[in-house]
């Protein structure tokens, strides 16, 4: 009987062999094109855990990434959402995980537009919606929209207003330089500019897409409402006529200038002291007057940098791979937080 269970054994660990080598197999190679990533043009094959950069099917919650900011030169597997516990997230009302792995809160004010990041080749802005509840002194605001300015070009991508929740509908709205665009609802279905390479793909059906400038920035986004239970913990009072459609976002981004602006950019700067208090429930950053823009597609704030024709210098790069320290991550999801 032991001679059994020994063979027994033993054929399991043949199968698990051969079910790994199986899957292994079908893993796609990655490649990063980017030339300033220590990466560059080498073959990566994608992980067990998500052996494909794509899928069809909805289940599937992760898919393979490279990280060309890393170098380690390894695949990833990338959660298809945003992970708002990750670095470079954006979400709730609205919190912050800057490049720097701190979380702090910017409230901004409601029905205006402050640049999330402003560097001379991309300038995002984002429109906040919001609410002022009887004797409160400042908005409980979140974010609506996204607007991208790169080279001469404009992509907007909002939330759009529902006094009711429905999962089954659409509630995103885009437009590239004006025109508004139609992505039909399934999962991966894609958009791309050929005159410029930016790339829209759905991650689900409705309300979730992935943003790529190649080489430049991935933005993951989901539309999702204020939930009655947030609604009752904070006492933001929310409307029975409005769900506060808005939008849950996560930053990957290649080669920002050692420059970069922004509610968000600036914590990617090398030697930023993000202001945030530590220890405190509810860590509140200023900079109102610094970075609002007149318009979503504006790029006027005091502290602007873009500019159209991308002015930016080689040896400004943020990312100086033979300083960096990537180990001890903690985060899951997009991103490595790498310090010096």
């Amino acid at each position: 009987m032991d001679f059994l269970a020994g063979s027994n054994k033993s054929l399991l660990i043949i199968l698990i062999f051969f079910v790994s080598a199986i899957v292994q197999s079908r893993a796609e190679t990655k490649v990063c094109f980017s030339k300033g990533s220590p990466c560059f043009l080498k073959k990566i094959g994608c992980p067990a855990q998500c052996p494909s950069s794509s899928s069809t099917d909805p289940k599937v919650k992760k898919v393979c990434v490279i990280n060309c900011n890393s170098p380690i030169c390894k695949a990833e597997c990338r959660n298809r959402k945003p992970n708002c516990n990750g670095p470079g997230s954006a979400c709730l009302d609205p919190r912050f995980i800057g490049g720097d792995g701190i979380v702090f809160y910017f409230h901004g004010k409601k029905n205006e537009h402050f640049s999330l990041v402003s560097d001379p080749n991309l300038q995002i802005n984002a429109r906040f919606i919001g609410l002022r509840p009887e004797g409160r002194s400042r908005d409980y605001t979140w974010i609506q929209a996204l607007g991208l300015l790169f080279d001469s070009n404009t992509f907007t991508l909002e939330a759009t207003p529902s006094a009711a929740w429905d999962d089954e509908v659409d509630h995103l709205k885009l437009s590239y330089n004006g025109e508004e665009l139609i992505i039909p609802e399934s999962d991966l279905s894609v958009w791309q500019s050929q005159e410029t390479s930016i790339r829209v793909e759905r991650t689900s059906t409705k309300n979730s897409v992935l943003v790529t400038l190649p080489e430049v920035a991935e933005i993951s986004v989901n539309v999702v409402p204020v939930t009655k239970e947030d609604d009752k913990i904070h006492n933001y009072q929310i409307p029975s006529d409005d769900s506060f459609a808005h939008l849950e976002v996560q930053f990957r981004f290649y080669a920002l200038s050692s420059n970069v602006e922004g509610v968000l950019g600036r914590t990617y700067q090398p030697d930023f002291k993000n202001p945030a208090k530590p220890g405190v429930a509810m860590p509140v950053v200023g900079g109102e007057h610094k970075y609002r823009t007149t318009s979503l597609v504006s790029a006027d704030c005091t502290a602007c940098m873009f500019s159209p024709a991308g002015n930016q210098k080689e040896d400004s790069r943020v990312m100086d791979y033979s300083k960096l320290d990537c180990t001890g991550n903690t985060f899951s999801g997009n991103g490595i937080v790498c310090r010096k």
